[in-house]
């Protein structure tokens, strides 16, 4: 055995049983008490009601837009190229060395930073100072 094989003891809790006699202390009403909505079958109140006060969800105004249809990239600056082991930097590639952990609609390649080395870098989206960092090194920029 190794110290990364131990796992937690599994406790043994019996399930409570309820309404078997009032000498079980869980007898007659079963642990639900005299009576009201909690009491009855299949009783209960949903997420966020108040008593019959207007919820705070009703009460708080409505505002702005959510676009369902947004795409989000992962954004890649070029001091995360230079750690790129390929000279062909793709979304997998990146994935791959670990730099980025996952792409989401595809990448987006920021100027932040300094390139080391030529690349060939293939993303959705360049920045207008990240083309010409790449290619100034003798790079290449492909848009997907």
């Amino acid at each position: 055995m190794k110290l990364d094989e131990l796992k937690p003891a599994q406790a043994n809790k019996e399930a409570k049983r309820v309404g078997r006699g009032i000498g079980s202390g869980l007898g007659k009403t079963s642990g639900r008490g005299h009576k009201g909505q909690k009491a009855r079958s299949g009783g209960g109140v949903r997420r966020g009601f108040e008593g019959g006060q207007t919820p705070l969800y009703r009460r708080l105004p409505k505002r702005g837009f959510t676009n369902i249809h947004r795409k989000e990239y992962t954004e890649v600056t070029l001091t995360m190229l230079n750690k790129s082991s390929k000279e062909e930097v793709t979304a997998e590639s990146l994935i791959a060395d670990g730099i980025i952990s996952k792409a989401n609609h595809g990448i987006v390649i920021l100027g932040t930073g300094k390139l080391e080395k030529k690349l060939t870098v293939k993303a959705v989206r360049f920045t207008k100072g990240a083309k010409e960092s790449i290619e100034a090194l003798g790079g290449k920029t492909e848009v997907i």
